[in-house]
């Protein structure tokens, strides 16, 4: 198994201040946000849980996922959420040359720039970039999104129970909160997103977008 903070600490959040975490405030807003989507079926079941909590999200799309599937990444936009840049390929930015690695984030801009969707925003895949890549990218006007809270849906070694644990037991105020609308999360997502929707409500949480 992969190793993965499932709560950001505060040591990680001072040493890369220049990344967004999260977002404090005191009113118990939060932010949901799902990876590696648009995919077939799995997005449409995301799209009609929030829509049953009335609850927006941000969705950080890969480029070739989005060609792929226009007309439902257009359901995202039309559905009020906000949508943010997760590479073409779903690049690691660690195993990947600068110039590449940027590249690439540029033809995923470029698809959303053609849907008319201009959020810069950045959530790199597997939260891994070189400080080379985010400076420059940072350059360019984006906002560099990580997390507060990790649901690890999709960790195949964890039971469903443990995914909605990893967010119920972390979640406060503030959070951002890391889903993923994928094949390999599924299982786990399918489980621990309606009763993650139901706790936040019956806990007076309300959901927030990030631009």
């Amino acid at each position: 198994m992969s190793f993965y903070w499932v709560k950001t600490n505060s040591f990680i959040k001072r040493v890369f201040s220049k990344y967004c975490w999260d977002i404090p405030n005191n009113e118990k807003k939060i932010y949901l946000t799902f990876d590696d989507g648009p995919t077939p079926e799995i997005t449409d079941w995301v799209l009609s849980e929030l829509k049953k909590f009335d609850a927006k999200a941000t969705f950080f799309c890969i480029g070739k996922n989005i060609k792929a599937n226009l007309s439902l990444f257009e359901k995202l936009i039309t559905d009020g959420h906000s949508i943010g840049n997760h590479t073409m390929n779903h690049v690691n930015g660690w195993k990947s040359n600068n110039n590449d690695y940027i590249e690439n984030v540029k033809n995923c801009a470029a698809i959303l720039e053609e849907e008319k969707t201009c959020n810069l925003i950045f959530r790199p895949p597997y939260g891994k970039i070189k400080k080379a890549q985010s400076k420059i990218l940072r350059k360019l006007g984006y906002k560099i999104i990580m997390w507060d809270v990790l649901s690890a849906d999709f960790d195949q070694s964890i039971t469903p129970e443990k995914c909605l644990e990893n967010v119920t037991k972390n979640v406060k105020s503030g959070s951002v909160i890391v889903f993923h609308d994928s094949i390999k999360a599924s299982p786990n997502l399918k489980f621990a997103l309606p009763k993650t929707l139901h706790f936040l409500k019956e806990n007076g949480y309300t959901f927030d977008i990030i631009h």
